[in-house]
């Protein structure tokens, strides 16, 4: 096979999954999308008045000065959706294809099980990007100025998150094909790395041995060293500890999130019960 046909194929793929699977079918629901609009933009206005009058107090009760918070916040919640939103992407796009019954129809087609998996992954990652874009728009307007000398090391940090949680997706997408209903992995990623991350508060407000559980999701060092990066100009080789650390989040979780991926459907395929919910 070609390259040319190869690429081809990779096109249509993705016009099928992100344009028709996606966006189409997100721009046709414009209620959904005004509410998407709001869950991105409400966020920050409330943090934003939480580190300014309202709660000058608290905000100096965890160390930082109000006008300090509210750069804080904007990039705990910008990058923190690329985490809730990846990690249930698969798992509710497979939901969804058993409750209409066609998710066998995916495991016979050249794509197979994890074509789908990274093809689905993708308009997850493409409405997060527009949400971080906004959320940070949103920001510079309420004040805050990020450093154009940390953007590369932002670029690689992000790139780096994705990579992980992609492969807690996996692992995600493999458990909701073996409970069906209820996945502890989606909603501790999605729900509970909000308050321990350091999303809206910073970790050291914790006790110490919640400080230690936050630094077992890769959002917390993935934070700390983007806000280094766009708000004080961090360089790539200044945040190389961090970087490594989320490296080694990757290369364990990859493999660990393909092979529960995998299992999670072996296990469906044999008991028959692939495509119930």
């Amino acid at each position: 096979m070609s390259l040319a046909h190869r690429l081809r194929i990779i096109e249509a793929r993705l016009y099928g999954y992100v344009y028709l699977r996606g966006f189409r079918v997100w721009s046709t629901y414009r209620t959904q999308i005004a509410l998407n609009v709001l869950s991105w933009v409400l966020p920050v206005f409330t943090y934003y008045f939480t580190g300014t009058a309202l709660g000058a107090k608290i905000v100096s009760g965890m160390g930082l000065e109000p006008h300090e918070y509210t750069p804080f916040v904007v990039i705990g919640l910008a990058f923190q959706g690329y985490v809730s939103s990846v990690v249930t992407t698969i798992s509710g796009r497979l939901r969804n294809e058993q409750l209409m019954g066609t998710i066998e129809y995916y495991l016979m087609t050249q794509s197979g099980v994890f074509g789908m998996l990274i093809y689905s992954a993708l308009w997850g990652f493409i409405m997060n990007s527009i949400n971080m874009a906004v959320t940070l728009a949103i920001g510079y307007g309420l004040g805050v100025r990020y450093m154009a000398s940390g953007a590369l090391a932002a670029v690689i940090v992000t790139a780096e998150l994705l990579l992980a949680t992609l492969g807690l997706s996996m692992m995600a997408g493999g458990i909701v094909m073996i409970v069906k209903q209820g996945n502890p992995i989606s909603f501790f990623f999605s729900t509970v790395t909000t308050l321990i991350a350091g999303t809206v508060f910073p970790i050291t407000v914790m006790p110490r041995w919640l400080q230690y559980v936050s630094w077992s999701v890769p959002l917390t060092p993935a934070l700390e060293a983007l806000r280094l990066a766009l708000l004080q100009g961090y360089g790539v080789l200044a945040l190389s500890r961090l970087e490594l650390i989320l490296l080694v989040y990757a290369v364990v979780l990859l493999p660990l999130g393909a092979l529960f991926y995998k299992v999670g459907f072996d296990m469906a395929r044999k008991a028959g019960t692939l495509s119930e919910y």
